[in-house]
């Protein structure tokens, strides 16, 4: 599937175990890479030359990333995984195993808006809701905003809508007087950017806000569209690195080439660790400079894919 946004799930270190628990619970999933720590970006983050860097994995046919960073950053229920289930009993099963270890945000039950119903954090501290109903898009990530962000929701998929190509706004549902919430704001939205489905709520309960432990990575076909996003989303300057941002609302993104993932996949552990260390110099990302590091003198392959 064509999929230009990618969540990107930050860990301490344990982002193999969680891709595997993830793929044991929904079908059509696999594990589809793993990458793992070179000399430099081992040196960069402190972590064990060898040790697991990324884990590319797919969830209902979904593309996630899982990413062992350390231990700064953790995840909060701000961004929470919303899953689309076929039955009650498959919305048991996912309860059953993902709520393992964790914590129970709301009981599976019945609710005015729901046969079936959950929200749980899992053992790595991922949040997720489980729901009877169909969705073209089966795992959707939602957006909760609260705090000084609560009555923003709307503003934001304004925003973001505006920012990609080929958006659409779905529903847009208020609360009503007397549920106790600010006028405007959201009960529930739903949105559309370049394909990927999101939704969005405000909300006035006590929740902490949005974490960069979960991260949208944007996949760029050249550089105009990196300068685009980067120029359009970035607002928290001390927040740029290796192509990560925070937009005005919190939120976290990863603006890369889409030739990235070829350029650090590739077989010669020289080209790699070129790529990497001209990577971790940059903020915003410099698709000329990566191919350069990518085609050093000496390497006989040429990216034929990577737009200039």
């Amino acid at each position: 599937m064509s999929q230009k946004i990618v969540p990107c799930l930050w860990f301490d270190s344990q982002a193999e175990e969680a891709a595997n628990v993830y793929v044991s619970a929904f079908g059509n999933s696999k594990v589809v890479h793993i990458s793992h720590y070179g000399e430099e970006s081992a040196q960069a983050s402190g972590k064990s030359e060898g040790s697991v860097l990324t884990v590319e994995f797919e969830l209902a046919g979904q593309k996630f990333v899982g990413l062992n960073g350390g231990p700064q950053f953790h995840f909060t229920p701000g961004i929470s995984f919303f899953v689309s289930c076929a039955s009650a009993q498959e919305v048991d099963r996912l309860f059953e195993v993902l709520s393992k270890d964790g914590c129970v945000l709301m009981p599976l039950d019945k609710y005015p808006f729901s046969e079936r119903f959950a929200w749980i954090t899992d053992r790595f501290g991922l949040s997720w809701q489980f729901h009877v109903g169909s969705s073209a898009q089966k795992i959707t990530p939602s957006l909760m905003f609260v705090q000084q962000l609560n009555g923003k929701a709307v503003e934001a998929i304004n925003f973001y809508t505006s920012v990609f190509s080929k958006s659409r706004i779905g529903n847009i549902v208020p609360y009503e007087k007397d549920e106790g919430e600010k006028d405007g704001s959201a009960k529930h939205a739903d949105f559309s950017l370049n394909g990927s489905h999101f939704m969005a709520m405000d909300s006035g309960a006590d929740h902490s806000t949005f974490s960069p432990a979960v991260s949208f990575m944007v996949e760029c076909n050249n550089q105009k569209e990196i300068d685009h996003f980067w120029s359009n989303l970035s607002f928290v300057p001390e927040a740029e690195q290796c192509g990560w941002l925070q937009d005005k609302f919190g939120i976290s993104w990863q603006i890369v080439p889409a030739a990235l993932a070829t350029m650090l996949k590739n077989k010669d552990p020289g080209k790699t660790e070129r790529v990497m260390s001209t990577l971790l110099q940059m903020k915003k990302l410099d698709l000329r400079e990566l191919r350069r590091a990518y085609e050093q003198k000496g390497s006989r392959t040429v990216l034929s894919d990577v737009g200039r």
